[in-house]
């Protein structure tokens, strides 16, 4: 992936970025080498984007499931032992396209598996004091502590305020959960409200019967937003105000971190939707986790070219910086370019 590149070779990085992920190879059963130390040696953690991909759901309104929990075990297992701590898993849910009963509990037993595989826990306990690690009176021979190397460097906030988890795992990786509810679609926002707190709802119902630990796991969200092609946009306040509404009421706080995903929203669009959710105190940790919201202006910039190297370094850290500081509620839009404003949404868009 081409930001990995700048940021592996870019001295200041660190101070931003977290985090990169890696896709492990679909259609095959060899794990993929993810050359994830000279990361970690730079405080950064290691994702792995695990599903097989998107396929039709049979029986649906036209919907996608996603596929890959065949053999996950083992791969999950090799890919820790090639470096990754994290890893991912992401199916969509289409709001015009209903979304059918089958499809989010689809999508919502998939994430719970997934999760539960990631995990593999045997035992676990939390915290540290003085004295060393708080047991919660369980046994433990082995301790991954699976916040060391941190999703986001702003997460490494929680270490530091000594909330972390320590798991006895077969497998040791952290599950990003991730249901994405796309923005294709001319419906308000009061409906994008509805379909994310029924498919919240499933997914937490599904990750406690597998009996995935919840302060082990992280989440990628959609914001709740209108449609990209309903008649109205909405402010960032009225998107925070939805989204914290949603995540109150569905998300327990034993979760420790919320990491949105940007969608098809422009730069400045996702940084200051985080920015404003912000602006109080949340149960959990409120960050990012973007990709195109990201690397557009720095893939623009770079164009593929030697010689664009240093430019575009230094635009992927000026998008890492601004949402660096959103999630301190303290971002400001003064001096963003206009390719930053520019909406990335695309109709049907997939990857």
């Amino acid at each position: 992936m081409a930001s990995a590149s700048f940021v592996k070779i870019n001295a200041s990085a660190p101070q931003w970025i977290g985090q990169q992920s890696f896709s492990q190879r679909r259609g095959g059963s060899s794990a993929r080498r993810v050359s994830a130390s000279p990361i970690r040696a730079s405080a950064y953690s290691d994702e792995l984007v695990k599903t097989a991909g998107l396929v039709p759901l049979p029986g649906s309104n036209n919907e996608s499931w996603c596929q890959g929990l065949d053999g996950l075990a083992s791969r999950s297992a090799e890919y820790y032992k090639q470096g990754a701590r994290f890893a991912k898993w992401r199916t969509v849910v289409s709001v015009p396209n209903g979304p059918s009963a089958l499809a989010v509990k689809e999508a919502a037993w998939g994430l719970a598996r997934y999760a539960a595989i990631s995990q593999g826990t045997k035992d676990f306990f939390l915290g540290h004091d003085s004295r060393g690690p708080v047991t919660a009176n369980r046994k433990s021979d082995q301790c991954l502590e699976v916040l060391q190397d941190t999703i986001c460097i702003h997460l490494y906030q929680l270490y530091l305020k000594k909330i972390v988890l320590l798991a006895v795992s077969d497998n040791g990786l952290v599950p990003i959960v991730e249901p994405e509810i796309l923005l294709d679609g001319d419906h308000p926002i009061d409906r994008t409200l509805e379909v994310a707190e029924k498919v919240w709802a499933e997914v937490f119902f599904y990750l406690a019967q597998n009996n995935v630990i919840f302060e082990g796991i992280l989440l990628k969200p959609s914001m709740v937003t209108p449609g990209a092609e309903h008649k109205d946009r909405a402010s960032p306040e009225t998107i925070a105000k939805y989204t914290l509404t949603m995540l109150r009421r569905r998300v327990p706080p034993a979760v420790p971190g919320i990491m949105f995903l940007s969608g098809g929203q422009s730069e400045v669009e996702a940084t200051l939707n985080l920015n404003a959710m912000n602006q109080s105190p949340n149960p959990w940790h409120v960050s990012f986790s973007y990709a195109r919201a990201l690397q557009n202006t720095v893939l623009k910039t770079w164009q593929g070219r030697p010689e664009n190297v240093d430019a575009a370094q230094k635009a992927l850290l000026v998008r890492a910086k601004a949402n660096s500081i959103a999630q301190l509620g303290k971002y400001s839009a003064k001096g963003e370019s206009e390719e930053a404003k520019k909406g990335m949404f695309v109709k049907g868009y997939t990857y």
